[in-house]
């Protein structure tokens, strides 16, 4: 029998993970530098985590989760996304008692059942942060900085931002009796998708891609003509500070984002490298969510990006990028006294940081060497009877065809290999 990944889900292999690495160390990076603490999230939690917070009306939660009864009969979800996990993790581990107003951020796999397709998979990945306990509109825009200066780190340009309000519950009330009225007359010629979603919530017939329902959407009311007061006055204030930013913004009056616990703030960080499926991550507020799943009214905002699709742009933008790194040294050993001499030396050098293959396989020199050129090592060392006798051995630098006589202790070959890798 022949054995395969399950349908979309795929392996990363060592050929592409230099891509993910630095992507993550810039995530990590950019998080220090705006003061967002960690936070790692189980793969799965219980079912109505998800079905409250997401809402059951949405395309997530109705076609795409991944739900089982275990052997207790409950029913679990592998997580489709991870605000509402965050959100339960706040509350379970009373951090809104200790200190409401948290920062933080995550990376880690998601579980959808959705066609996969370039830039999808039905196991994928998520960059994302969570700002929870102000109202400020500051806090919007800090959120959006953070998305923005993450994309810029990593050398991606010609960003701008998808920006919307739908406002609070009584704004979305009043919304979606526009949306029923508007739609009444259209309904009957809109896919069957959107005629469920038209008894069931308005609202996220928005989110209907299909070319037949498009016409009536793109005609539809606009949510930021059924703000109240409060809500404008903060969506406002939100682009008053993106402008002081200088950060590039359109308002999209009919954005909603696909899950129900979005209020007010709405955006998509959009890239004209990414073709069609232009958005790279998107977020907004979810003023509600804290008190739905069971805490204090408490404001929030965040935003979540998908790895493969960042990571596809940087690909197909820079196809050098995220390389990894090379070996400093390889040690090719001649005998059983070269092999015990290379693999000595190997574990003292590796302790100081220096990255150290050896020959496993008994193979001739000649093929070790072969090997080395494959690999791009830095630097090697010939350990044969001789260097094992004299404790002394000659250094080569692959990149300027150099060789230096050195004394095979680790000190000193970890002197010459510390001294090219810092630039001396």
């Amino acid at each position: 029998m022949k054995y395969e990944s399950v349908r979309g889900m795929r392996d990363i292999l060592p050929g592409e993970i230099g891509y993910w690495k630095q992507v993550e160390e810039k995530v990590r990076e950019v998080a220090t530098c705006f003061h967002y603490g960690e936070i790692r999230l189980p793969l799965m939690e219980h079912t109505e985590i998800f079905s409250r917070g997401i809402g059951e009306e949405t395309d997530v939660v109705n076609k795409e989760m991944y739900t089982f009864l275990d052997k207790k009969n409950r029913s679990l979800t592998l997580r489709p996304e991870a605000t509402a996990s965050v959100v339960r993790a706040y509350l379970e581990h009373g951090l809104h008692i200790r200190e409401p107003f948290q920062k933080l951020f995550y990376i880690g796999p998601m579980f959808r059942y959705e066609k996969p397709q370039k830039g999808r998979s039905r196991q994928f990945h998520q960059y994302g942060v969570e700002a929870i306990g102000s109202l400020d509109p500051t806090l919007d825009v800090d959120v959006i900085s953070f998305a923005w200066t993450l994309m810029d780190m990593l050398g991606l340009s010609g960003l701008s931002l998808r920006l919307n309000s739908i406002g609070c519950a009584e704004d979305r009330r009043r919304y979606k009796k526009a949306l029923s009225g508007y739609f009444a007359i259209h309904i009957d010629e809109m896919c069957t998708d959107c005629q469920r979603r038209y008894d069931s919530n308005p609202l996220r017939i928005l989110d209907c891609k299909k070319s037949q329902c498009q016409p009536y959407i793109q005609q539809a009311p606009a949510s930021i003509d059924y703000l109240c007061a409060d809500c404008a006055r903060h969506f406002a204030e939100v682009q008053g500070y993106l402008d002081e930013l200088g950060l590039n913004y359109g308002i999209d009056a009919r954005l909603i984002r696909g899950l129900d616990y979005y209020t007010r703030t709405v955006f998509e960080l959009i890239s004209k490298d990414l073709g069609a499926q232009d958005a790279l991550l998107g977020g907004g507020r979810y003023d509600g969510l804290v008190e739905l799943l069971g805490g204090p009214a408490t404001p929030a905002v965040g935003f979540a990006g998908g790895m493969e699709r960042l990571i596809l742009v940087l690909q197909e933008k820079n196809g050098s990028f995220g390389q990894e790194k090379r070996l400093d040294l390889f040690l090719p050993a001649l005998g059983e006294k070269g092999r015990l001499l290379a693999l000595t030396l190997a574990q003292g050098l590796r302790s100081q940081g220096i990255s150290v293959d050896l020959d496993y396989r008994g193979r001739s020199l000649r093929k070790q060497l072969g090997y080395a050129d494959q690999v791009g090592v830095r630097y090697l060392i010939i350990l044969g009877e001789d260097e094992v006798t004299s404790r002394k051995g000659r250094i080569k630098n692959m990149d300027r065809g150099q060789e230096y006589e050195i004394a095979l202790t680790t000190d000193a070959i970890a002197r010459i290999v510390h001294g090219t890798k810092h630039g001396d």
